[in-house]
C-alpha cells in the first residue's frame, strides 16, 4: 500500500464506510429523506416522491431513486440508506487526486489534498448521512475540475471531448440532486472564473463562454425527461414547485415555509468551523495566495470557486451549514498548497512523519467517533422507541394515526415500520377519530394545543421533542 491511490482508496473507505449502519436515523434530514424513500419503494412510484402520503417537490430525486433501490436491493436498514452519499464522497475524494495528478500536481500534494477533502468535519459527517447534499457535491466537484481540465492553458492544444462529457455528468447529478441550485453552484465559479481570465487577458473568447452553456443543455436532459413524467402526473403546478417554489422561492425568501431563513452574516459567523480542522490553513492560504491568482490560473480557479459559491450562498434567504459542502474541494487544495509551503522547509523525512502523524491522529478519531460516539447519540436521538411503540401498539389491536405530523416523524415512521400511517390534520377529524372507538390512539407532539382533553398514554422524547401516544 506504498502507492497513493490505493492507499487513498482505502483511508476514504474507512472514513466512509467503517460502522456506516450501526446507529439509528437522527436528525430531521435523515428521517425525512429515509421516510421518503422507502415511500418510493413500497408505492413502487419512482416520478413523484411522498410524505405524508403527499407530493414532496423541494427537489428532483436522484438520491431518493438511489436510496429507495438499496432498500430494494439491501433491506430496510440506516446502512443502506447511507450508502449513496458514502459512494459519492468516495468518488469526490478519488476524482480530487486524480484530476489534480492531470494538472500536474505532485503524488504527495494530490494524496494530501483529498484526504484532506475526506477528513473535514462537516464533509465526513454528510457523506455518513441520508441525504441529497453528498451527491449534489460530487456533481459539482466533478463538473468544475472537468472544466478547468477543459480550459486550462495547458490543455488548449488537445482533444477536450472526455473532458467535457466528464462536466455534462458533473453537471447531471448536480441538477438531478438540487434542481437549479445544481446548476447555480458551478455556474457562479464558471461565470467568475472566465470573466476574470478574459479581464486578465484583456480578450474575450466566444468559444471558452458557449462551450460551458452548450454542454450544460446536453447535462439538463436527464432533468427533463423526469420533468416531463412529472408534468403528466401533476401538472405545471408541480414542474413549477421543483423548479420555481423550492428553488427561486428559498433564495429570494418568498417561500416561507421553507425554512432555515437567516441573516446575511450567517456563514461568516460559521467560518470558524466550516472546513475543521484544517481552518486555519483554508483562509491563510487564500490570503497568502491573493498576489499569484493573476498569474496563476490553477490558483485563481480554486480561489474563485471558494469566494464565488460563498458569495452566492450568502445572499440566498435559505442557509444551512451543509450547504458549504460544495465548497470543501476548493478549501481542500487551498489548505494543501499552503501548508506544502510551510512545510517546504523541512527535510523530506521530517515531513513525511510529521504528515502522516496528523493524518493518523485525525482519522483515529473520525473512526472512533463513528464506532462510539454515534450509536451513543441513539439515546436521545433515535426514533427508534417511538416507532417501536407504534408497532407494539398495533400488535395489541389499537389503530395508531399521526395527527398533523413533522416531517421528520412522519418519515422515521414510513421507514421503520415500512408502512405509511393514517393522518389526521384538524381538531375535529381528532375527536371523530378517538371517539369512533375505544383503543383508537393518536400520536402527536403538541399536547397543550388541542381544544378538548384527552388521555397520554405514554410520552417519549426525541432530542428535545416530546411525542405523545393519546386517547380518548
Amino acid at each position: 500500500m506504498t502507492r497513493p491511490a490505493p492507499l487513498l482508496l482505502l483511508l476514504a473507505g474507512l472514513l466512509f464506510f467503517v460502522a456506516l449502519g450501526n446507529h439509528e436515523l437522527q436528525g430531521s434530514t435523515e428521517a425525512r429523506v429515509a421516510g421518503i424513500a422507502m415511500a418510493m419503494h413500497l408505492d413502487n412510484d419512482w416520478v413523484v416522491p411522498r410524505l405524508f402520503g403527499e407530493p414532496f417537490l423541494e427537489k428532483p430525486p436522484l438520491s431518493l431513486w438511489l436510496d429507495a433501490g438499496a432498500i430494494r436491493l439491501f433491506g430496510a436498514s440506516t446502512g443502506a440508506v447511507r450508502l449513496a452519499s458514502a459512494f459519492a464522497g468516495l468518488f469526490s475524494v478519488m476524482l480530487l487526486y486524480a484530476m489534480l495528478r492531470r494538472f500536474g500536481r505532485p503524488k504527495p500534494l494530490a494524496f494530501c489534498a483529498a484526504l484532506m477533502l475526506a477528513t473535514m468535519a462537516s464533509y465526513w459527517s454528510n457523506v455518513r448521512g441520508v441525504g441529497e447534499d453528498a451527491l449534489l457535491s460530487l456533481g459539482v466537484t466533478l463538473a468544475l475540475l472537468a472544466f478547468y481540465q477543459a480550459t486550462r492553458p495547458e490543455a488548449q492544444h488537445t482533444s477536450n471531448m472526455g473532458s467535457w462529457l466528464l462536466f455534462s455528468a458533473g453537471m447531471a447529478i448536480a441538477t438531478l440532486s438540487k434542481g437549479v441550485l445544481g446548476l447555480a453552484m458551478p455556474g457562479i465559479v464558471i461565470f467568475a472564473y472566465l470573466a476574470g481570465t478574459s479581464l486578465l487577458d484583456k480578450r474575450v473568447r466566444p468559444g471558452q463562454w458557449l462551450r460551458p452553456g452548450v454542454f450544460t443543455l446536453v447535462a439538463l436532459v436527464p432533468l427533463c425527461i423526469w420533468l416531463v413524467f412529472l408534468y403528466q402526473r401533476g401538472g405545471m403546478q408541480a414542474v413549477g414547485e421543483v423548479l420555481w417554489t423550492n428553488s427561486v422561492g428559498r433564495f429570494s425568501g418568498s417561500f416561507v415555509e421553507a425554512g432555515h431563513y437567516e441573516p446575511i452574516y450567517y456563514y461568516l459567523a460559521k467560518l470558524p468551523e466550516a472546513f475543521l480542522p484544517w481552518n486555519i490553513l483554508v483562509y491563510l492560504g487564500l490570503w497568502h495566495f491573493r498576489k499569484r491568482l493573476a498569474s496563476n490560473r490553477y490558483l485563481l480557479f480554486f480561489s474563485l470557486w471558494l469566494v464565488a459559491q460563498f458569495t452566492l450562498l450568502t445572499f440566498a434567504s435559505s442557509k444551512r451549514t451543509v450547504y458549504l459542502m460544495s465548497l470543501t474541494p476548493a478549501a481542500a487544495v487551498l489548505a494543501t498548497e499552503y501548508g506544502a509551503v510551510l512545510l517546504g522547509r523541512l527535510s523530506e523525512r521530517l515531513r513525511r512523519r510529521l504528515i502522516a502523524g496528523v493524518f493518523t491522529l485525525v482519522i483515529a478519531c473520525y473512526l472512533g467517533a463513528a464506532i462510539w460516539y454515534a450509536p451513543k447519540a441513539d439515546r436521545r436521538e433515535s426514533f427508534v422507541p417511538l416507532t417501536n411503540q407504534v408497532q407494539a401498539l398495533q400488535a395489541q389491536g389499537h389503530t395508531v394515526v399521526l395527527y398533523q405530523p413533522n416531517e421528520r416523524v412522519a418519515g422515521a415512521t414510513v421507514f421503520y415500520t415500512m408502512r405509511n400511517l393514517p393522518i389526521l390534520q384538524s381538531p375535529a377529524q381528532l375527536r371523530a377519530y378517538l371517539d369512533a372507538k375505544p383503543g383508537n390512539v393518536a400520536l402527536l407532539d403538541r399536547i397543550e394545543e388541542l381544544p378538548t382533553p384527552v388521555t397520554p398514554l405514554q410520552k417519549i422524547t426525541v432530542g428535545s421533542r416530546p411525542y405523545y401516544f393519546v386517547e380518548q
